[in-house]
């Protein structure tokens, strides 16, 4: 520990080293210490006066905690179910590597208490819909924006719970997840261009053998408003749009394939405000999920 100290104390004092090629080599080394080095890094960035040094503190910080970050992208794709919610989480950690997850998922429970508190076994699944539509949309006021407006903050799910705001897959994470866990089968499907959910019963037909179940297909549902479409709706939009392939639209959306799509749209944010650094690493992450994903 102390031997690691002084290498610490002696790779600190070459950060503002003027070559690029020694600075390299101190930022692995810091680097390969992992968490336990950002105290060290925060206490230098605020006795440093010269802003360059600061930036690249910062550039360091930075690496280390996208490294932590991968990892638990990783792990996360690796578990046997991945949970579409913590999935959401990690990519706000992207932006908020402090953030304090204990608040999201008590807010987030306090919602889906909210919801609980409405449903009843006799509900039609229309009238279950209303009542998660009336308490997302009505009483807690979610406002959804369009995906073209290529705003990232939309993207992570502490932001939309204290704002109120967010964009289809933001929303649409928050609304799967709260049907997950109150049994509300409810699924994302994958139409083209678009992020839209299906409730789909599981039919036992009195003709069929015992083993065998039908998936039926009730209705559609926006995430951005709750708007609900009909298989007629959707038809139509898929001969406007020319939509080949038709039954694989209708088959639901693993969670690894939906946070996937989340980070394909917000690296295409940070493309169009040009910010190239952060859509490489958004594509990073999208790459440890392609790996992994089994498709």
């Amino acid at each position: 520990m102390q031997q690691n100290s002084k290498e610490i104390t002696a790779l600190l004092t070459l950060i503002d080293d003027p070559d690029e090629d020694v600075f390299g080599t101190v930022a692995e080394k810091l680097l390969h210490y992992g968490r336990e080095i950002i105290p060290n890094l925060e206490q230098l960035w605020e006795v440093t006066i010269d802003e360059s040094v600061q930036e690249r503190i910062e550039f360091l910080i930075h690496r280390v905690h996208f490294q932590d970050l991968q990892q638990e992208f990783f792990e996360w794709s690796h578990s046997k179910n991945p949970e579409l919610l913590r999935g959401a989480i990690l990519i706000a950690k992207y932006q908020f590597p402090d953030l304090h997850i204990p608040s999201i998922l008590s807010q987030f429970d306090q919602i889906r208490r909210n919801i609980w508190l409405e449903l009843n076994s006799y509900l039609t699944p229309l009238e279950q819909v209303n009542v998660f539509n009336s308490i997302l949309y009505n009483y807690y006021k979610m406002q959804g924006h369009e995906l073209t407006e290529r705003e990232p903050k939309y993207f992570f799910i502490n932001q939309v719970l204290e704002s109120k705001q967010g964009n289809a897959y933001s929303l649409g994470i928050l609304y799967l997840s709260l049907c997950e866990l109150l049994d509300i089968p409810i699924f994302a499907v994958d139409i083209p261009r678009q992020f839209v959910f299906a409730y789909i019963d599981t039919l036992h037909h009195f003709l069929s053998p015992p083993d065998e179940v039908v998936q039926q297909t009730q209705f559609y549902i926006d995430p951005m408003n709750g708007m609900v479409y009909t298989q007629k709706d959707v038809d139509a939009y898929l001969r406007k749009i020319n939509a080949r392939d038709r039954d694989n639209y209708f088959t639901p959306l693993l969670s690894k394939r939906i946070i996937y799509k989340m980070l394909e749209e917000l690296n295409l944010c940070y493309k169009y405000k040009r910010e190239e650094e952060k859509a490489e690493e958004i594509q990073q992450l999208m790459n440890i999920l392609v790996d992994n994903r089994g498709e």
